[in-house]
Order: structure tokens, then sequence, then C-alpha cells
């Protein structure tokens, strides 16, 4: 072979390689080309901006890297200022098969950051998401120190934040894709739930559709709450030495479930609706010593008392309800210990929630909660702190007029936000609309037997809570899909599927029903199957 030949083919040879490389570089994706900060500007608009703007690669981001088939997404982070002296940063997330619309999502508790897996299940259904801080920077957002003598960091915790962020979150959108969102649809539970009235009785305009799961809209009296329990199981005086110990949680919710299961017509292990319970805790009372297996006298008064709920000793007034039946101990560890109950929230050396008393109502480091009244400091945190937080305004009637729609659901069994205060909330907005159709029309609470705070429990707890996809992502059995389906189609949810999970296999359905109605047994087919069940 001559020299003139060989050369020849060499050179043909690195085409061909350069040709083959060339074809195996995947184009850059038009919503890649656009994700970068000078798309966006440094600042975009008046008192928002952009701090960075990157793509995404599949799986490369951990908080959301487990969530399966979560592919590319333009990642945006901001910053908004809703009044001077507040900060709220947040981030917009948009993939790269884009269906039009976006999804705000809320936040847990004092929390701090974003909800990322809500935004990930968000993203897996094709919406662009978003997502703040609730406008607080700090290492430590329990301690609450950071809202102390700065309400506006307060006010912007209880939504105000996802009403600053979602106008300019809008905006990013419309930079990165060319298109404006043509629905905006918000979801949180919990804290998120409480932001989700917030958008509804302050920014009625903001949202399409508001999702807001276990809202503890009454801020100040659950907080309440929280301290009457923590009083309620100890000696005064003593903080440290509990009366009902958290070991014996089970053994009362066993005794409920036995007592009361069946009162639906369905032994299936969960008391469908804890108001039709009438279990007296004193059935455990100990006949002799004090064991594991009952209760002693001081016990069943601790349990009573929780039942009871808080009450102003001089009116006799309700100020939060006592926890439901079958709350005590929905759930328990491998070693039988409690996981979702009571002790969550009662407190261990201190109340639950003692800096929002301290530092928000009294200003006091030294606050002694064994003064606290039940009548006068009240009165007292109402007016300085609830005015800022309390979402307790049933006039919806700005968020109905702009074609609004809310679906709010709430675990029966939770021993967080509860549902007793979530269907005296339900039941004072079908008293402004005057009639239960016209409630219907815009506004649909759906109570979960057997779930806890948000998701998890004994009952069917998979609908497209808290995240976590149903086997089944669609109108009938998904909440984001019936939320779309309502708003775009005037499809509205009669009744959502929801599903027990158990090792990845669907063990269980039942429908979940438009308060007041409940899922009743027809009398024939399996008490697993849905398709047995009528709302009545």
């Amino acid at each position: 072979m001559s020299n003139r030949l060989l050369i020849a083919m060499v050179i043909a040879a690195a085409a061909a390689d350069r040709g083959s490389a060339a074809r195996s570089v995947q184009p850059e994706s038009a919503l890649a080309a656009r994700c970068r900060l000078a798309t966006f500007g440094a600042t975009v608009g008046g008192n928002f901006t952009t701090r960075e703007a990157n793509m995404v690669a599949a799986g490369s981001f951990a908080p959301v890297a487990a969530l399966p088939g979560l592919g590319p997404f333009c990642r945006v982070q901001a910053s908004v200022t809703a009044v001077p002296g507040s900060i709220v940063n947040f981030e917009v997330w948009i993939p790269e098969k884009w269906n039009g619309k976006l999804v705000a999502t809320g936040n847990g508790g004092y929390s701090n950051v974003p909800t990322y897996r809500d935004m990930g299940a968000a993203l897996l259904q094709g919406y662009a998401a978003t997502g703040g801080d609730t406008g607080h920077q700090t290492p430590t957002p329990d301690d609450l120190l950071w809202g102390a003598g700065h309400p506006e960091r307060i006010e912007d915790w209880a939504g105000r934040s996802v009403h600053a962020g979602v106008g300019p979150a809008q905006r990013i959108v419309e930079l990165a894709t060319g298109k404006r969102p043509s629905r905006s649809y918000y979801y949180g539970c919990s804290t998120g739930g409480h932001q989700g009235y917030t958008a509804m009785q302050q920014y009625p305009d903001d949202f399409d559709g508001v999702i807001a799961g276990a809202p503890g809209n009454n801020r100040v009296r659950l907080n309440a709450g929280f301290l009457w329990q923590f009083l309620a199981n100890r000696q005064r005086g003593d903080n440290s030495t509990l009366i009902l110990p958290a070991a014996k949680l089970p053994l009362i919710t066993k005794a409920v479930v036995e007592a009361c299961d069946a009162g639906d017509g369905v032994a299936d292990g969960v008391v469908d609706d804890p108001r039709t319970c009438r279990f007296d805790p004193a059935a455990l009372q100990c006949k002799g010593a004090d064991d594991a297996g009952c209760l002693t006298s001081n016990q069943v008064a601790v349990v009573q008392r929780i039942y009871a709920g808080a009450k102003n000793p001089r009116t006799g007034e309700q100020i939060y309800p006592g926890w439901p039946r079958s709350s005590e101990a929905l759930t328990t560890g491998p070693n039988g210990a409690p996981a979702s109950g009571w002790q969550q929230y009662w407190g261990v050396a201190e109340p639950t929630r003692a800096n929002f008393w301290r530092y928000w109502v009294f200003d006091d480091p030294k606050w002694d909660w064994w003064s606290f009244d039940f009548d006068r400091d009240m009165a007292r945190a109402a007016d300085k702190v609830g005015k800022l937080i309390d979402r307790t305004s049933p006039d919806l009637a700005r968020f109905k007029a702009r074609g609004g729609k809310a679906i709010v659901y709430q675990g029966w069994q939770d021993p967080v936000v509860n549902a007793l205060d979530t269907i005296a909330y339900a039941e004072k907005v079908r008293q402004q609309q005057k009639s239960a159709a016209e409630t219907d029309s815009f506004y649909r609470l759906f109570l979960v037997p057997g779930m806890g705070h948000c998701s998890g429990g004994t009952g069917t707890t998979s609908f497209g809570n808290q995240a976590a996809a149903p086997p089944l992502v669609d109108a009938d059995h998904d909440l984001l899909s019936a939320m779309d389906a309502w708003v775009e189609r005037g499809k509205a949810p009669d009744r959502i599927i929801a599903s027990r999970v158990v090792n990845g296999a669907t063990v269980r359905t039942r429908p979940l029903c438009v308060y007041p109605k409940r899922a009743v047994f027809a009398g024939k087919g399996s008490t697993d199957d849905a398709a047995s069940f009528v709302c009545r």
C-alpha cells in the first residue's frame, strides 16, 4: 500500500469519526438554551431579583433524585420583597415537557426551605413548580426568634410569601418558555394548608385552584391546644414526669378501634367517623396496681382532658377541639411504641411551640407556661399575633367570584391539626354561602378515615397527597388531576378514590366523599374495593 493511499484512508476514517461524534451530541433544547441568568436579567422587575439559573440533569438533584421518571428541568433561584423589611427566597422549576401550567407549593411547620418533594411531584405531571422559604432565613427555624420583633416576617410565613412569589414565578416561566402559564394552582399541607387558606381569603386572584391539606389556619388556638395537652398530662410545676406515658397510647387506640370499628358497618381496623364513637377510657382503668395493660385513675383523667380539649375557664367556650378518639396512637413502630400519635405534639421538657408564646406573644424568654391563663392570655395572643397569622374568615366570596376552586383534605386521626377544627371551618363557609350546593360549587372537603397528619396511617391514604403519587394518576385518584379537571372542564370531584399501598401493592381502595357525605358499604362486593361503596 502506498503512503499516499494510507494517508487518504486515515483522513477518511478521521472524518467518519468526526461525523459519528457530531451525530451523538444531542442538540441543546429550547429550554436549556434559555435556562441561564442572562435570560431573566439580574433584576426582572421592581422588587424581584434572580440569582441563579441552571439546567438540572435527571436524577442529579438530591432532594428529588429518588422520584422515578423525573427528567431534566430548569431551576431558577430568585428573591422578592413583599414589604419593606421582607425577603422571600424562592425557586422556579420548569420541566422539558411542560404542560403550560404552574403549581405553587407550600411549606411544613415553620420551615425555611421549599418543599422540594412537592415541587418534584408537580414536575412529574408536567407542571412548572415554585416554592419558597416562607420569608425567613435562619439555621434554626423552630426557635421562632426570626419572628421576634419582625411582624412582617411572621405575616410572610403565614402565607404572604406565597403571594409575593407567584407573580414573579409566572414571569420567570414566561421568560423561559415564551408563554405565560395558562393556569396556576396551589398545593400544600399543614402550614401549607394554612398558606392555602391565606391565598383564598386574602389573595383570591392568585390561583385558579387551591389544594389545602390539614390546614393549620386557626394557628393561635392550635398552639393553645398543644399547650393544653402538655399541662393536662403533668402535675403542676413538674415539667418532666408524664402522668400518661406515651407507651400506653397504643393500648387506648386498640381499645377504641375494638369498640367503634364496626360502627360504620365494616370491620376493617379503621374508625370511619370518630364523632360516632362513645368509647370511655374508664373501661381501661386498672382493677389493682398499675401495669402496662391498664390505666390508673389519673391516666384516665388525662385521656378525658385531652378528648375534651382546651376550654376557657371563665366562659366555658371551646378554645380548640379535643383530639378525636382513635388519634391517640394511630400507628406504632416495630417495637410497639407509638409513631403517629399524641406524643408527637404534647411536648417533652416544655410544651410544643413554647417559643411561639415566649417570643411572639409574651416577648419573654423566661415565660412560665404554668402561669398561662386560657381566658386572659388567649385574648392577648389573638390581638397581638392572631391578626397576623390566623386565617379563619369564612368569607370566600371573592375567590368564588373569580372562578376559584378549593379541595381541602384532612385525616380523621390527625394528632396535629384537629379534624374537628377543619370541619368547623367548612361549616362556617357553608353558613356564609347559605347552602350546601353553593358551597360545593367551589369548595369541597374530603375527610380521610385512618389517616394521620397529611399522609400515612391505617386507612386508604394514597390519593396524590403529600407528594406521593397514587397507583393511578387521573382525576378519579389524584388530587392535582382532580383539581385540573374541575377548573378546566367543570368536572367537580364528587369522590376521590384513595388507595392503601403496602410494599408497592394496592391492597384496598375506598372512596373519599365530599363532606358531610361518607363512604357506606353497598352490601355486596369486596370491602377492599371502592366500587362496593357509595357516598351518602
